[in-house]
């Protein structure tokens, strides 16, 4: 909603008057056709009761000195529910003492404000937001590009609850709950700001949630046991993963349960092959990860060595280096996940090699569970009992790793 010149045809509006408080306004009927009731204590202060219902404080003001003659403005303050009447009454009291010192408060907001485009928008949330680990800067981008990239150069005020409702349904059916609730809840986060600034601006997304809308509910999905799926998972790999650098990454994160953008982020720099361990700084849980390179990991890291020299300038610096994306690094290979389900007959997803492992370590090597904890860089809990006791050496972490990576070999084989 948003004030402009026009006002409506008598036939619209009904000459009623009464002194506006929160009761009265609550009486006010609904009718076939949109009417003000007018503020007999203050000219120019009315609310507008249209016919489903809603109710909008609202101010009439005639521009300059020119009397009758003047441009007649009108500005919409606000929802009743969301204003109460009082707050009503004082913003127009300020809108019209503006008025009376020669300002045309509508045409300065105007000229002065004007509602961004979801681009800015989301630039300018980032900006001014806490500061962000840049693998999790790199992922909202993706979101909002890739889920709501033909509205970033809609304004704000352009998108509605059915456009949300429709991207919504059409995320869901792909490419999952999991990327539609993320989209709603990021677009949900931009508009926040804008709706504090702009009085006449409503978030979609909120609209949406008052008409019935609901985010699916979160579920953890659940692997079949290891001894099942990883030949299924191997297979998949070998048949629907042409390239040689995609097929290492995945494998990366069967053997050390890492998340899919440690993997395919990871650099060379992080990687010291003398003492044979890895370390990763920027990580979810806010504590370094500490991981050994085993057998396995081995054996990919010098597979990646022999073939660096084929990549170009700045990609090398990747272990995972891609050169058809603007990181230099893989960035996206979500999109493999279906096929190498259908390929292996099992389905998958990055994630569930995180699972795996695991599962693995902790259902089937019985190890004890900060261990595992520590291995999969998972927040440690409050525990006083643990919290005193020395943490895991890198040696204890060699071992433990090279047994889940072995088993996980049997269950390959």
């Amino acid at each position: 909603m948003s004030g402009n010149s026009a006002v409506p045809s008598a036939k619209l509006v009904a000459r009623l008057r009464m002194t506006l408080t929160a009761r009265t306004v609550d009486t006010l009927q609904p009718r076939d056709s949109p009417y003000i009731a007018w503020d007999d204590r203050l000219t120019g202060f009315g609310v507008r009761v249209h016919p489903s219902g809603l109710r909008s404080y609202l101010v009439n003001y005639r521009a300059g000195d020119r009397g009758r003659k003047a441009p007649n403005r009108r500005i919409v303050i606000g929802r009743h529910g969301l204003v109460t009447a009082d707050q009503a009454r004082r913003r127009a009291r300020e809108i019209l003492g503006r008025v009376a010192l020669g300002e045309d408060p509508l045409a300065d907001r105007a000229r002065t404000r004007s509602i961004p485009t979801l681009r800015k928008a989301f630039e300018n949330w980032l900006a001014v937001g806490p500061r962000r680990r840049d693998s999790t800067v790199a992922s909202y981008r993706r979101t909002v590009h890739k889920d709501l990239g033909d509205w970033l150069d809609r304004s704000l005020d352009e998108i509605d609850r059915s456009d949300v409702e429709r991207r919504f349904q059409e995320l869901t059916e792909r490419p999952g709950w999991v990327q539609a609730n993320a989209a709603m809840k990021l677009l949900g986060a931009i508009y926040r700001r804008p709706c504090l600034d702009f009085e006449e601006l409503r978030s979609p997304v909120e609209h949406w949630r008052a008409a019935g809308g609901r985010l699916h509910p979160p579920r953890r999905r659940r692997i079949q046991p290891p001894s099942e799926v990883l030949p299924c998972w191997n297979r998949g790999f070998e048949t629907a993963v042409r390239n040689v650098v995609v097929r290492d990454a995945f494998r990366f994160g069967l053997y050390t349960g890492m998340r899919l953008t440690e993997v395919i982020s990871l650099a060379w720099t992080q990687i010291d092959m003398a003492a044979m361990t890895i370390r990763i700084e920027d990580t979810k849980s806010g504590e370094p990860l500490e991981f050994p390179v085993t057998r396995q990991l081995n054996a990919i890291l010098h597979r990646r060595l022999t073939e660096r020299e084929r990549f170009a300038g700045e990609t090398r610096g990747w272990v995972f280096p891609s050169e058809d994306s603007a990181s230099g690094h893989l960035e996206s290979i979500q999109h493999l996940n279906a096929r190498i389900g259908e390929a292996g007959g099992a389905r998958f997803w990055f994630h569930a090699l995180r699972n795996c492992f695991i599962t693995v370590a902790d259902r089937e090597l019985m190890m004890p569970t900060s261990l595992t904890k520590r291995l999969v860089n998972h927040a440690p809990p409050p525990d006083v009992t643990q919290g005193y006791a020395a943490d895991w050496t890198m040696e204890q972490l060699r071992d433990a790793a090279q047994r889940i990576a072995d088993r996980i070999d049997e269950h390959i084989r």
